[in-house]
């Protein structure tokens, strides 16, 4: 959460990105107060930034009074060329999982120390999850922000090490056995929780890698239970991520 910016050196746009970045996955949706305070901003100041956002289409008010961010932002954000391109080459492979196993698939990326959801597909028979696409989880929590992690900077791994939130009862909150965890991961190419997100759901999620071997996402599965399934979830994920870089050549190559 952004910090007082109610000062006089503090300009339009900063008050702005004060108020978009009051929400996250925790807080989707906000009254104007809530917005106020996370912002570190006056009432009235707030109130008319939350309006020129909304007549934009940044905002929308909901049926209850609150606000949610709108389409606007997400179509903009649609226009990003690495997560567009990488959104669309994936997609025929996260297809390809979700019809073998009618379970939840994740495309992810790292977005400073949170998961960034590039896209998810599930049906009514997967797991309930907090995912949505356009949200950012933890990731010292998540399967696909596991993988993120491993293979992060050292300074990113040191920044969210010294933040460990409890999500569930069962999320890994010592640092110490965190990196053990991330030393695994980059050693056996895959990553995996149990309930740490949500309770009832287990994940496992495997590293994307582009022409230069470096990891630009991670392609996760979420399913009730790992017991007997897991060999068979990583080799199909492990698959995929290998088309979506053969993919990602190949488009390269093209364009040279």
């Amino acid at each position: 959460m952004p910090g007082n910016i109610s000062t006089p050196g503090a300009g339009v746009t900063t008050r702005l990105f004060a108020v978009l970045d009051a929400f996250d996955a925790r807080h989707r949706e906000l009254r104007l107060t809530e917005i106020a305070d996370r912002a570190g901003l006056p009432l009235p100041t707030a109130h008319r930034l939350v309006r020129d956002l909304a007549e934009w289409g940044a905002l929308m008010r909901t049926d209850r009074g609150g606000y949610v961010i709108g389409p606007r932002l997400w179509d903009l954000g649609l226009l990003a060329p690495t997560h567009t391109g990488l959104r669309e080459i994936a997609s025929p492979f996260l297809h390809d999982i979700y019809g073998a196993t009618l379970a939840t698939v994740h495309l992810a990326v790292r977005d400073g120390t949170r998961a960034l959801y590039l896209d998810r597909l599930r049906g009514h028979t997967s797991v309930p999850v907090l995912s949505r696409i356009g949200s950012r989880l933890p990731l010292h929590a998540t399967g696909v922000g596991k993988v993120l992690l491993a293979h992060a900077p050292d300074d990113v791994q040191a920044a969210v090490l010294a933040d460990l939130d409890r999500v569930t009862a069962y999320t890994v909150v010592q640092p110490g056995a965190l990196r053990r965890q991330l030393v695994r991961v980059r050693q056996d190419g895959y990553a995996q929780t149990s309930e740490e997100m949500s309770l009832g759901a287990c994940s496992v999620a495997v590293p994307v890698r582009d022409a230069q071997d470096d990891v630009v996402a991670a392609l996760g599965i979420v399913v009730a239970s790992l017991k007997g399934d897991k060999p068979r979830l990583v080799a199909a994920l492990q698959v995929a991520a290998q088309g979506i870089r053969r993919s990602m050549v190949s488009l390269s190559e093209r364009d040279r």
